[in-house]
């Protein structure tokens, strides 16, 4: 029996490699970005309540019409935008089943598609799914732009849209207004689709605020705005994600997601509605709390030698370990992160598993921050062993 040639080149997500490996060794999981403390209790509350009541079958594929309202109002609050909770949004299985059926649902076999590299990992998987062609320009350290000049020139005629994160997954790049437009203006020029990973939307630093790009002059019909409730709200096993399209690409959407996962569950769509309607003040203490994760893991990593790019959203921190593979005659960044996890007992992500291009990440690592100071602390007091070394 053989498998598919679409899957023969996929492997475990290295991410999730990670915290199985530091869960067999022991040690504190700096990988995979889930955080180690509770929910909103208001959150909690109302999954119990949704348990206790009647949600327990099949809601509407497409999301419970609570759901789809909240959604609605939200994103009228903070960003102005005026959806139709019947037309403009699916909700799906998280954000990467939302990005996987948007893919599904726009893409045919040949069609080309940008993405932003170092990238989330599943976008690669993603197009090849869908039987398209990734097409990869860099975003440049150490403040991870882009040359708008490369980006004209990746469009060919079977481009058909560009995939971006923001703020992106694994640098904490927030894309600037300039960013943006520059992007929109290709969208505009060559007929072209955004589809954009907002999941990390709320949480930003250094006074920097979140703009999606459909807000932008002649983009609201052409963008794919994905986002979910894993971030924000710390319940990344939940799996309720959304995307907000116009009504002919929702209705494409809608119908991939039927066939992929039929809905997400009920009662944690029932709750989300609470999430999608705590007050403003819940996002200025995100933000707050973050930031100082941020700052607090970020202090440590540099003075374990670490060379790090400080992120200014998502929770994550990319750092250059060149002199430490050299200094511990590791070939690359996974026999490094092995080497990490085995006697520093730290777990991170080598950094080749978000480029498309490995050898661009095969002296970096990922470190992510969304865990309590007292995890955070015994983390760096491990990682400043590496100076006695």
């Amino acid at each position: 029996m053989r498998i598919s040639r679409r899957v023969q080149g996929f492997t475990e997500s290295v991410i999730r490699e990670m915290t199985r490996v530091v869960n067999q060794h022991g040690g504190v999981n700096l990988a995979q970005g889930m955080p180690n403390f509770p929910p909103p209790r208001e959150l909690l509350e109302a999954a119990h309540r949704a348990v206790d009541g009647d949600f327990h079958q099949y809601a509407i594929t497409w999301g419970t019409p609570r759901l789809r309202r909240a959604i609605a109002d939200k994103y009228r609050t903070f960003y102005g935008m005026e959806l139709d909770p019947e037309r403009h949004i699916t909700v799906c299985c998280g954000s990467t089943e939302t990005m996987l059926s948007t893919l599904l649902a726009v893409l045919n076999p040949g069609d080309e598609v940008i993405v932003f590299e170092p990238f989330y990992e599943n976008y690669g998987p993603g197009c090849i799914i869908a039987d398209a062609r990734p097409v990869w320009v860099p975003l440049e350290p150490p403040g991870f732009g882009f040359d708008p000049e490369r980006l004209r020139r990746a469009v060919t005629p079977r481009t058909r849209a560009i995939i971006f994160n923001s703020p992106n997954n694994p640098t904490g790049k927030v894309f600037s207004r300039a960013d943006l437009e520059a992007i929109a203006a290709l969208c505009l020029e060559h007929d072209l689709l955004a589809i954009t990973d907002e999941i990390y939307e709320h949480i930003v630093y250094d006074g920097l605020g979140h703009t999606p790009i459909a807000t932008l002059p002649g983009m609201a019909e052409r963008t794919i705005t994905i986002s979910g409730i894993s971030k924000s709200y710390s319940v990344t096993g939940w799996r309720v994600g959304w995307a907000i399209a116009n009504p002919e690409l929702s209705v494409g959407i809608r119908r991939a997601h039927d066939f992929v996962t039929v809905g997400a569950p009920h009662p944690l769509q029932e709750a989300a509605v609470t999430a999608l309607a705590l007050p403003g003040a819940y996002y200025v203490r995100l933000r707050e709390d973050y930031q100082a994760r941020r700052d607090l893991l970020l202090g440590y990593v540099e003075k374990a030698g670490f060379v790090a790019w400080k992120p200014r959203g998502a929770y994550y921190i990319l750092t250059e370990a060149a002199h430490f593979l050299e200094r511990y005659g590791v070939a690359d960044d996974a026999a490094f992160a092995m080497w990490l996890i085995k006697n520093v007992g730290v777990a991170t992500v080598p950094g080749s598993s978000f480029y498309a291009h490995p050898e661009l990440g095969r002296t970096k690592i990922r470190f992510c921050f969304p865990k309590t100071d007292a995890v955070l602390r015994d983390a760096g007091e491990r990682l400043l062993t590496l100076r006695d070394r």
